[in-house]
């Protein structure tokens, strides 16, 4: 059984949000994309917030929307969908308590029963004993604690998290990364974040969202390892250089890239084939002006960044760091000679 399928269809001002997502029930899946790609715009729609164009939605294999005949439109509350966002939206006249026991007893569960059990979700969420306080007195970190408790003891079919971490601390992201991870095994959820690390941790798959479309889908590291898109490569923190195939290598211009992995060689085997090499930063070293090395290449350095561990340089043909101590002498404008050695490179096609 589907625990959720939606195929979601909004007319946006520079463009239609057109997406199909299905959910096996108990699964995680994240959804990444660029600001502005309509990834809460699915998350308001699959909500009963946005109104669809076009499309259906099901969570357990019972149609909650759909615009062709016979039409359908379930109310947001009896949707079985609960929408957690970035603020926690906690009703401020109300104990934590009972902001928790709320949800319940909209369902008609007995007063006393519904504080008991809003009482062992605070618990759950690392917040023993906190039911007598009123929301004004919770960290932000709390407030979203409680808004997952609020939201799972309502017993939703399907949990859509709209970038719940990203007003918070890293630390406390950090902690309610883990707990999340923790109250939603089992729970068929939708995560929509611009954190990589939010999506290896709490999904198992990854679908990619650009201007309305599905640019790349399937399991979260396998797509991060094989960015089919900048926006992709960006957020893995890797290198994705587009050229093409050319005896058996990667070639763009003079610049000729090889790669030690099988598969990577079979996929660089058609010449004239549109092609990306990828690789990470940290494995690009700089190398002597003079070097002749095939895979040795030349740039020019368009922006130097302060990180903790040195500098990352952006150049006109890839990124690399180096530590702070062996950056004296590098300016915008500067030629350097990369080069990258084939066991850390690998190819994919270029859609």
């Amino acid at each position: 059984m589907s625990g959720l399928r939606a195929h979601v269809v909004v007319a946006r001002e520079h463009f239609a949000v057109d997406v199909k997502v299905e959910v096996a029930a108990g699964e995680t899946v994240a959804v990444m994309g660029p600001s502005g790609a309509g990834k809460s715009t699915l998350l308001q729609a699959i909500a009963g917030l946005e109104p669809l164009a076009a499309g259906e939605i099901a969570v357990e294999d019972r149609i909650v929307d759909r615009v062709a005949a016979p039409r359908v439109q379930t109310t947001p509350m009896n949707r079985g969908i609960v929408l957690l966002g970035q603020d926690a939206r906690l009703f401020p006249h109300l104990s934590v308590r009972e902001n928790v026991a709320f949800g319940p007893r909209a369902a008609g569960v007995d007063a006393r029963a519904a504080r008991d059990s809003a009482d062992e979700w605070l618990e759950r969420v690392g917040l023993p004993g906190a039911g007598g306080r009123m929301p004004r007195e919770l960290s932000g970190g709390e407030g979203q604690r409680v808004a997952v408790a609020r939201a799972l003891a309502a017993s939703p079919r399907v949990v859509l998290l709209d970038e719940p971490l990203v007003a918070l601390d890293p630390a406390t992201a950090g902690e309610i990364r883990r707990m999340l991870r923790d109250q939603l095994a089992g729970i068929t959820t939708i995560a929509v974040t611009h954190d990589a690390a939010d999506a290896v941790a709490l999904a198992e798959r990854l679908i990619v969202v650009e201007s309305g479309r599905v640019t790349q889908s399937g399991p979260v590291r396998e797509v991060l390892a094989a960015p089919a898109s900048g926006f992709v490569a960006s957020i893995a923190g890797v290198n994705r250089l587009v050229g093409a195939a050319g005896g058996g290598a990667w070639r763009s211009g003079d610049v000729r890239l090889t790669s030690a992995d099988a598969a990577s060689r079979a996929t660089a085997a058609t010449d004239g084939v549109a092609l990306a090499a990828v690789f990470r930063p940290q494995d690009v070293r700089v190398v002597d002006g003079a070097a002749t090395d095939a895979d040795a290449w030349s740039a020019t350095i368009t922006r130097l960044e302060s990180t903790l561990a040195g500098i990352h340089v952006h150049t006109t043909a890839g990124q690399f760091d180096v530590p702070l101590a062996d950056s004296t002498g590098l300016a915008l404008g500067d030629p350097v000679r990369l080069r990258i050695d084939p066991a850390h490179v690998r190819f994919v096609p270029v859609e």
